[in-house]
Formats: C-alpha cells, sequence, structure tokens
C-alpha cells in the first residue's frame, strides 16, 4: 500500500481573472521546472485540497491546481452565473496558457473525471495524458441512482435526514426540490439545504464512514457552495448537449495514455458508468479497487493514483 508524499506548500499562488464577473485561484506546488499536472478536484464546488499534492512526486512534478468557478479561494463565493461546464473547459485552458505550459497531465476525481473528459475531448492536443477516478458523467441514470433512489439502500440512516428535509409531495424530484431551497431567498432555507445535501455525499463517499469528513462538508461555507454549484449543474444536465456526449466522443482521446481507477464499492459516482467507459475505451488502464468506496484518501485508491502519476515520470 502506497503512503502519500510528504506535505508541502505551494511555490506560487495567485488570482487569475477569467471574466468580468469571476475570477479563480491557482497555485504551484513541488517542482517548476517538473512535468506538469493540473489537478481537477470534485464537486461541482469542492474546490483544491492541500492534500492533493501529495499524490505526485514533488521532485518531478510540477503540480497546479485551482479552485472552479464559485468555490473555494475564487470569486463571488456560490456565484451559479456563468457557471456551466464550458466556462470551467475554457477556465483550464485560460490557466494553461497564463502559465505558459504546452502540455500537460490532467488528473481528477469524481465530478473531476468530469470535467478532465470534457476538457480532454475539446482540447486534446494538450493533454499529455489522463488518471481518472471515480468516473462520473452526469447521466440520468447517475443522477437518480444517488439522489433519487438507489444509495439510500445501502445508507438508510443518511438517506433518512437527506430525504426528511423535503415534504413527501416534492419528493419524486428529489434535485428539483433542493434546487428551489438551494436558490430561495431566504438564506436560513437555503443554509439548511445546503448543510442536508452535503452531509448526504459527505455520509456516503467512504466505504467506512468519517466523522471528520462529514463535519466538514457539513460548515455552513463549504456546504453553500458545494450544493448550490451540484445541484445547479445537476439541474442543468451537466449542461451537455446530450447525456451521452462524452462517451460519443471518445475517439477524440483514444490517443491519450489514460489510466481508471474505480472502487468497487463507490455508491456515489457507481461501478457502472466507469465499466461504461472502459467499454467504450477499451485502450486506457482499467484498475479496480476491490476494497474502496468513492473516496481518493481510501488506501487502494491512493494507491493506484500515486503508481499512475510515478508511471509517468521517469
Amino acid at each position: 500500500m502506497r503512503e502519500l508524499y510528504p506535505a508541502i506548500e505551494p511555490y506560487r499562488q495567485g488570482m487569475l481573472k477569467v471574466s468580468n464577473l469571476h475570477t479563480i485561484y491557482f497555485e504551484e506546488s513541488g517542482n517548476p521546472q517538473g512535468k506538469p499536472v493540473v489537478i481537477l478536484h470534485g464537486g461541482p464546488g469542492g474546490g483544491s485540497q492541500p492534500l492533493y499534492r501529495q499524490y505526485f512526486n514533488p521532485d518531478l512534478w510540477r503540480i497546479v491546481q485551482f479552485d472552479q468557478r464559485g468555490c473555494g479561494k475564487s470569486t463571488p463565493h456560490a456565484e451559479l452565473i456563468e457557471n456551466s461546464t464550458w466556462h470551467l473547459v475554457e477556465d483550464i485552458e485560460t490557466l494553461r496558457k497564463y502559465l505558459n505550459i504546452d502540455c500537460w497531465v490532467v488528473s481528477g476525481g469524481s465530478w473531476g473525471s468530469t470535467l478532465a473528459l470534457a476538457y480532454s475531448e475539446t482540447y486534446p492536443e494538450y493533454c499529455q495524458a489522463l488518471i481518472l477516478r471515480g468516473i462520473f458523467m452526469v447521466r440520468r441514470k447517475e443522477l437518480e441512482w444517488f439522489y433519487q433512489e438507489g444509495a439510500g439502500y445501502f445508507f438508510p440512516e443518511a438517506w433518512e435526514q437527506y430525504v426528511e428535509l423535503i415534504p413527501i409531495d416534492e419528493r419524486h424530484d428529489m434535485i428539483a426540490a433542493y434546487y428551489r431551497r438551494l436558490t430561495s431567498d431566504d438564506c436560513q432555507v437555503r443554509s439548511q439545504a445546503a448543510r442536508a445535501w452535503s452531509v448526504w455525499e459527505a455520509s456516503t463517499s467512504k466505504l467506512i464512514p468519517d466523522l471528520d469528513l462529514i463535519a466538514r462538508f457539513g460548515t455552513e461555507d463549504f456546504a453553500e457552495a458545494f450544493a448550490r454549484l451540484e445541484c445547479h449543474y445537476f439541474m442543468n444536465k451537466g449542461f451537455f448537449m446530450s447525456e451521452m456526449q462524452l462517451l460519443e466522443n471518445i475517439d477524440r482521446i483514444r490517443h491519450i495514455p489514460t489510466t481508471i481507477v474505480q472502487g468497487r464499492y463507490d455508491v456515489v459516482c457507481p461501478m457502472f458508468t466507469a465499466w461504461e467507459l472502459h467499454q467504450a475505451f477499451s485502450e486506457a488502464e482499467f484498475i479496480v479497487v476491490p476494497d474502496a468506496g468513492h473516496s481518493m484518501t481510501e488506501g487502494g485508491i491512493r494507491s493506484a493514483l500515486i503508481e499512475a502519476g510515478d508511471r509517468l515520470v521517469p
């Protein structure tokens, strides 16, 4: 089982204005002359984390992270206007140019895997390799599994807390019901809904629930951006022209060396999505971790991700 690389601090931090409304936070860590990798966080709305730096050898990698629109240190906080998949794809490309990077490795898990696929299919010429984890493609069956029915069978006590906020006559469409509350003019209604939405995801993210993770997701500042942005994207079907768009465009990236890492018992982004990507993209290395859920911190997933990165550097 691989351990994380030592904790490091960024050697550069900055704010990059990407529109008249939005400014994104970015940072660079590791070796300024190393192989560039951009790490795309989950959510949408999850924000970058110091821990992500520790998945790549800091002596060999130039590690780039940024907070996507509306979350983390990016401003304005929890903003839904001018916030879509394609805005984020262009932000990644704007950041690449700003940092004078010719080509980079793109790594992302959960929503980060969605964004990595969308970016690489749009700009394959700038992607040297892909490292994907916990595959998510914002399709109806994935959203209904986690937010409407399915995942609750595995975590009934957490499910009960998630649904109890919504009156019975609205529970036929939980995402829409939450969206009404997350966009309410009443800050108390928004806050209550944001916490319930976020805690549901945190409660199901690991094979063995993590009380510290649940507490962090339940904090007001994190939950507001996380829940509002996720629900906004899901109400808009990921802003894709069709829910099969990412699979239909695999030919654009078939030549890019890719590793897919998936926890067997991931209930947030269930195995069937990764399997369908594997079937469409047989050239990619496909690693199923037999004793893991969704979180990148679980031992088997952590090891597979670190080893995937190590294989890409001398």
